[in-house]
This record gives structure tokens, sequence and C-alpha cells, in this order.
């Protein structure tokens, strides 16, 4: 039992730099990659009350989960891949804390299929704004999304994203490069990949 704890009355960066070596604990030594992002969730939505906070994962079209043999990689107890001109890959929701969220996203379109696509970070100030974007919600006013990359690839010159962290805010240009570079350590945790 993990007692995850942020005070309130801290900056922003302070509350991360309480936070990632909580969420780094809580990871710790569980292969399940489900039960981990779930807990990262709750942890960001409980630290940062964002409207909402949860990850989607790439699997292949139509059936919820890669093939072994097929370019899918083992991810803790879930088999997920990444975007290959072969198979026919998309997002599909995860472990997550907000409202009633869209189930799949493909390659490209709104702010998580393009974060994807491009495998960086995005940051939307005004999701009105954002060619294509994907409203699940009308609250929704900011965005960032954040790739999470297999680690067995990280730099071998190779990127492989294995899923994205999306977080949204009922505020306009909520998200700055203070989120990014916390948020992209937070996706950087191993998650339970390669188990």
């Amino acid at each position: 039992m993990h007692n995850h704890s942020i005070p309130t009355n801290l900056t922003k960066e302070e509350k991360y730099r309480q936070l990632l070596p909580q969420l780094e604990a809580i990871v710790a030594g569980e292969t399940d990659v489900i039960a981990n992002m779930a807990n990262v969730t709750a942890a960001l939505k409980e630290a940062f009350g964002w409207w909402w906070v949860g990850f989607y994962l790439v699997k292949e079209m139509g059936t919820g989960s890669g093939k072994q043999g097929d370019g899918s990689r083992r991810i803790g107890d879930e088999t997920l891949t990444t975007h290959n001109p072969q198979l026919l890959t998309e997002l599909v929701l995860g472990p997550f804390q907000g409202p009633i969220a869209c189930t799949r996203i493909a390659l490209g379109k709104g702010v998580c299929g393009t974060a994807w696509q491009d495998a960086k970070t995005i940051i939307v100030p005004d999701v009105d704004l954002f060619p294509g974007h994907i409203a699940c919600s009308g609250a929704s006013k900011s965005e960032i999304v954040v790739p999470v990359f297999h680690p067995s690839l990280m730099g071998r010159g190779s990127v492989e994203v294995i899923a994205v962290l999306d977080v949204d805010s009922e505020f306009l240009n909520h998200f700055d490069e203070v989120d990014k570079e916390w948020l992209e350590q937070i996706c950087g945790l191993p998650f339970g990949v390669g188990h």
C-alpha cells in the first residue's frame, strides 16, 4: 500500500518534484502495465486536479490487442504494437481518470494521434485552434499529449511509441514546458514494458 500525498500549497514544479519519486516507488517491481498506468493516472489526477488524464495504448485495429510475431510487443500482460505500415494499428483507451472518453483514435488524428505519429510531446493552449481536434468533451479547453516509448529501443537510434499520456484541462493555456519536462520523465517510468 502506497501513501500518496502532495500538499496543495506547492508550485506546479514542486508538486512534480515530490510526485515523481512516489510514482517511481508505485511502479517499482510491478510488471502489469495496466495496473501501473492506472495508479499513475490516479496520482496525477489527485495531485493536479486536471479535467481528464489517461493513457491511450497502441493496439492492432479491431482486435484490442496485437498478435505475437506481427511486430507487436509484450507489455506486462498486454500485447501492444506500434505504428508499422504493414500493420493497421490505432490508439485504444486505457486507464484514465475523468469523464467518459473517446475509445479509439487513428494515427495522425487529433492531438493524441498526432503525438503518436510524430513521436513527440504536443502542447495545445487552445484545443479549438488545433486542426482536426477530437472533442471527447466540450469542457476541454487545453491539452498536452506525451508519447510513451518502448525502453528497449531508446538510445539505439529508433523510437517505438507504445502509448500516449493525454491530459486535458477545462482552462485555456494550462500546460507549459514545466509540464512537458516532468510528464516526459513520468512517461519514461518502467510501466512493465518488456515483461
